[in-house]
């Protein structure tokens, strides 16, 4: 759910739908009133060897929650423990991380300025290991109309189709939907260095944009998106992606220059130094939690479209797939 070697995007980006936010309602223990609490939160790693409860950061998206639900329901019912969840923007993740807050993040779609400060100088995080997953964030057009306007495919073209991709919130320009504002996005910058006629405008969510997205293709309207892969929607909605410029090392090393397509990102996850050195049988557990997009998209779809809970989804998941996940608990 989304992202540049610097930053990572909304989403996953969960790198980052409303039914499958509510139902992972259940799934995080950080509400918005608690938020100001989590910095007194601490995971029981931080401060006694052994304990048998587990912290584990989760983000928004849903694919993230769908990790984060699978290795929970693993730990508590294969392995013997406690876990407790938060819910925190990425980049503080990396600062409850450090601090011991929280155990794990599972998903990180890329962020060099933490890595390097935290992994390499301060070394009070470690890297857990691929997810199996790769991440791509880019433009995205409904296949019906890239199927009626096949040049729409290549970004010079899309000028040609402002018209059609205005909305009432473009202010006369073409529009490109995103997320939540808090996501970082290259989207301005590429709209104004492409020189394209177009104006970004946020969802608020990736929520709202689901929404926003199924509304368009229940109308059969055009639309361009920021989006990003792996996601369930595609499932339901197919979609084609714009090709950007292609992307070169450093193209995006200055927010403000950037010019070219983002990156495929390989998912990762990272523990605090000390849980993955003292955490035992859950900490070699998360090592090896190691999965493919269509893993993550069957837990992600009981979750957003079945509205499972993530605890039910992630019951049905192991129930199907013992032997994926039996290596990472022995």
């Amino acid at each position: 759910m989304r992202i540049s070697p610097h930053h990572r995007r909304g989403p996953v980006p969960g790198r980052r739908a409303v039914a499958a936010l509510a139902a992972a309602a259940s799934l995080v223990a950080l509400t918005a009133c608690g938020a100001a609490d989590m910095t007194r939160q601490t995971s029981p790693y931080a401060a006694a060897r052994g304990a048998k409860t587990v912290t584990l950061s989760v983000q928004s998206w849903v694919g993230a929650q769908a990790n984060t639900a699978v290795a929970a329901y693993l730990l508590e019912h294969e392995l013997g423990y406690r876990v407790d969840t938060v819910q925190v923007d990425e980049v503080p993740a990396w600062d409850a991380l450090s601090q011991g807050r929280v155990d794990a993040i599972l998903e990180d779609w890329g962020h060099p300025e933490q890595e390097k400060r935290y992994v390499e100088g301060k070394k009070t995080i470690t890297p857990g290991g691929d997810l199996g997953v790769t991440g791509h964030i880019g433009w995205f057009v409904p296949t019906y109309f890239a199927k009626e306007h096949p040049d729409v495919t290549d970004w010079k073209n899309l000028g040609k189709y402002a018209d059609q991709l205005r909305t009432a919130e473009s202010r006369g320009k073409g529009q490109l939907m995103d997320g939540s504002p808090s996501y970082v996005t290259n989207d301005k910058a590429l709209v104004k260095n492409l020189g394209l006629d177009f104006e970004v405008v946020f969802a608020g969510s990736e929520a709202a944009q689901i929404t926003q997205i199924r509304q368009f293709a229940k109308e059969h309207k055009p639309f361009l998106t920021y989006w990003y892969e792996p996601q369930w929607l595609f499932e339901r909605v197919p979609m084609t992606e714009v090709k950007l410029p292609e992307h070169r090392e450093g193209c995006d090393a200055d927010p403000e220059k950037v010019d070219c397509a983002y990156p495929r990102t390989p998912l990762r996850k990272y523990l605090n130094t000390r849980f993955a050195e003292n955490g035992g049988k859950a900490a070699s557990f998360l090592k090896r939690f190691h999965w493919s997009v269509a893993d993550q998209n069957e837990v992600s779809l009981m979750i957003a479209e079945e509205k499972l809970t993530p605890e039910q989804a992630a019951r049905k998941w192991v129930e199907r797939h013992e032997a994926v996940w039996k290596p990472w608990t022995r």
